[in-house]
């Protein structure tokens, strides 16, 4: 019998300021429950890695000359607080995992996408065929 094929996915955190209004003791049960989550998702093989981001950040770009910019400029509510890469069976798996994250309680919501194993454009597949590979 053949062990079920698993994908990556990775969980991009968005919202900065759910802990606003929270008092010091419920932001550390909310992040204790989160803890809680990372560590059974660990446990259960599913979570490869997870790791929180800092506010603070640079944008590189190609406006008027190779330019570093003071970044990332997103709403709070847009910005990327952290990640996770999970292995699992499908996109909707990771969706459901996403969907008990306890920061959505607070404001917070969950991008769910499928990581390529390699650059799609550098393959020479369309959108269309990639976006077609990631939902199958």
């Amino acid at each position: 019998m053949s062990k079920p094929e698993k994908s990556e996915y990775i969980l991009l955190f968005r919202g900065t300021d759910w802990h606003k209004g929270l008092s010091p003791e419920e932001i550390q049960e909310v992040v204790k429950q989160m803890y809680a989550w990372l560590d059974r998702l660990t446990a259960e093989g599913k979570a490869k890695i997870g790791k929180p981001l800092f506010p603070e950040g640079k944008v590189v770009s190609q406006k008027k000359g190779r330019s570093v910019a003071d970044g990332p400029f997103a709403e709070s509510k847009e910005a990327i607080g952290g990640f996770f890469l999970l292995e699992v069976g499908s996109l909707e798996e990771a969706a459901e995992i996403a969907k008990e994250f306890p920061g959505l309680n607070y404001g917070a919501s969950v991008e769910v996408r499928p990581v390529a194993p390699e650059c799609p454009m550098a393959l020479g597949e369309s959108n269309a065929n990639v976006t077609q590979r990631a939902t199958a």
